[in-house]
Order: C-alpha cells, then sequence, then structure tokens
C-alpha cells in the first residue's frame, strides 16, 4: 500500500487492523461529504434517529493522528454492528479486501476548495496538537516535529488558486485539487472484483431519501417503512448541524472554534460568486490534466469546458 501522510493523519495507522467481511470503509477526499456519509450509515445501519454514541467512535477515522490507534483498534474490534469505518485515504493506500463495501463519495472540486478553506478557519489547531501528543503518549511513539504552517493568502482567490495549482504529491498532502482528483480516480479505476458504492454529494442534496434507499439496497439492509421518515430527517444537514457536538469529527466539539460551522452551508456552486469565464477556462484546463474525462464529467455534473 501507498503510504499518505500529512500534518492530521497517517495511512500507516492502517497495518495491523484486521477487517471483517461486511465491513464498510466511506473513502473520500476531505470535504466531500465524509461525515454526511457516516451520518447516513450510522442511521441505515443502527436504524434509530438519534444515535447512542458520538459518531467519531461509532465510525472512527483510522489514519488521525489525535486519537490512539490503539483505543481506535479496540472500539472497533469491541463493535457488534456491521462495521463503518471513515478514511481520507485513496483506494491504494487502504487494504484491499472483496469482502468489504467501499464507499466513495465525490464533489464538485470547486465547492471542496472553499469548504476546506472555511474548515482550516475553523479548526483549533492547539486543541489539535494537544490530542496528537497524548495519542503518542498512549501508543508509545516518538513525535516528530509539525512540518512549519504555511501563511494562507488574505485573498479568497488566492487562496482558491494555490489549492488548485498545488503540485505537492498526493501522499504529502490533505487536500488540493490535485489530491481530490487522484482520491477518486483510484476508486474510478478499481477492477469490477471489488464492491464499490458511488455517491455524489449534489445527488445527496437533491434526493436524501432516494439515494439513502439506494444505498440501503446495495448494502442488504431492509429498513423497515415506518422508520424512513425519521431516519431521513436526521440525516438533514439542519438535523446534523443542531447535534454538532456529537456528529463533528476529529475528536469532537474541542477541536473545533465553532461546532455548528462545521456545517456551515452544504450547498453547491458557492464557486460562482468568485470564478468568471477565464477562471473557469484556467481551471477546466487543469482539472483535465489531472483526472480522465469520463471522471471529470461525473465530478462536475456536467462537462467542464
Amino acid at each position: 500500500m501507498r503510504r499518505y501522510r500529512a500534518t492530521v493523519y497517517d495511512s500507516d495507522r492502517w497495518e495491523g487492523f484486521v477487517l471483517r467481511p461486511g465491513d464498510i470503509i466511506i473513502s473520500t477526499p476531505p470535504k466531500c461529504g465524509t461525515t454526511w456519509m457516516q451520518m447516513i450509515c450510522a442511521l441505515l445501519i443502527l436504524q434509530e434517529p438519534d444515535l447512542s454514541l458520538p459518531l467519531d467512535t461509532l465510525s472512527p477515522w483510522i489514519d488521525m493522528v489525535s486519537r490512539s490507534r490503539t483505543e481506535v483498534f479496540a472500539d472497533l474490534e469491541a463493535q457488534t454492528h456491521r462495521r463503518f469505518i471513515k478514511t481520507h485515504t485513496p483506494l491504494d493506500g487502504i487494504p484491499i479486501d472483496p469482502t468489504v463495501t467501499y464507499i466513495c463519495v465525490g464533489r464538485d472540486p470547486r465547492d471542496v476548495a472553499l469548504s476546506m478553506d472555511r474548515h482550516i478557519d475553523n479548526m483549533d489547531f492547539d486543541a489539535f496538537v494537544i490530542a496528537r501528543e497524548q495519542a503518542a503518549a498512549i501508543d508509545g511513539i516518538e513525535l516528530g516535529p509539525l512540518p512549519p504552517r504555511q501563511l494562507r493568502p488574505d485573498d479568497e482567490r488566492a487562496r482558491f488558486w494555490r489549492w488548485v495549482d498545488d503540485e505537492t504529491p498526493s501522499t504529502e498532502i490533505g487536500s488540493s485539487l490535485r489530491r481530490t482528483a487522484e482520491h477518486l480516480q483510484t476508486f474510478w479505476d478499481a477492477g469490477g472484483d471489488l464492491d464499490v458504492v458511488f455517491v455524489h454529494y449534489d445527488e445527496l442534496q437533491a434526493d436524501l431519501e432516494g439515494q439513502m434507499r439506494r444505498l440501503a439496497a446495495r448494502l442488504g439492509l431492509d429498513v423497515d417503512e415506518h422508520r424512513w421518515p425519521h431516519l431521513v430527517q436526521s440525516a438533514t444537514f439542519e438535523s446534523m448541524r443542531s447535534r454538532a457536538d456529537t456528529i463533528v469529527p476529529a475528536g469532537g466539539p474541542d477541536h473545533w472554534i465553532d461546532p455548528t460551522a462545521f456545517f456551515s452551508r452544504g450547498t453547491s456552486g458557492q464557486w460562482r460568486h468568485l470564478l468568471d469565464d477565464a477562471d473557469l477556462a484556467r481551471y477546466d484546463t487543469r482539472v483535465r490534466l489531472l483526472a480522465s474525462d469520463d471522471l471529470v464529467q461525473w465530478m462536475h455534473r456536467e462537462p467542464t469546458g
């Protein structure tokens, strides 16, 4: 497996984890609807509108370095329901198992860029550093120094283009256009022997109940008809925002300046206020260097050129 490592995660943490037949691995690029898909899976598997534990405990992010790997493995080993595990690692960096279902969620990368921009502003980096040190102590790991934090341009357009044009290898960066496209491409090119479910963020927005029913069918989950209205309501952005303290990822509400802001907008087309025709042409040229034409069309829901 390729190793993917950045400030907050390390895919080597998968080493030694034992998958079970029927496990679900939710593998998405950051800011593509990961938490939303985790919530949907929790509702479909547990079939209760209210979660008994924080979502981050029910569906841990194995790669995240701010939680002890020892504790994450123990929590997953103790689970008796069908497990659904989060990762931001592409397919070539996680275990390949034909008895497992992989869910890959994609989103228009232009919206990903703007969502990631707000995400960074909302992170409590000091809280992350403390949690990282505590997790390493539990696991008996000697930490290396964190990379220096980059200064971010004041201008929103400048930050957008830095994200788009960043050439840092995908194995060494948390989020960029290159990282997003290459992540999705690993699943797009997967062989037919793997059970891969593709979901688009816009489809969840347009028809949440329909997409939840489609996913339940793909996962072989029978849901009593009377439960559907409550489950769908619990999966809406408004409902998740109202319960942000128990649903936000990355260690819980203490890691965010404003937990509710994690669910800031959840809309598509946010980039329209920022990009003109010349910008779109420049972006189109860039994204087509990074992904196959059919994947580009799927990501954007229509040709971008």
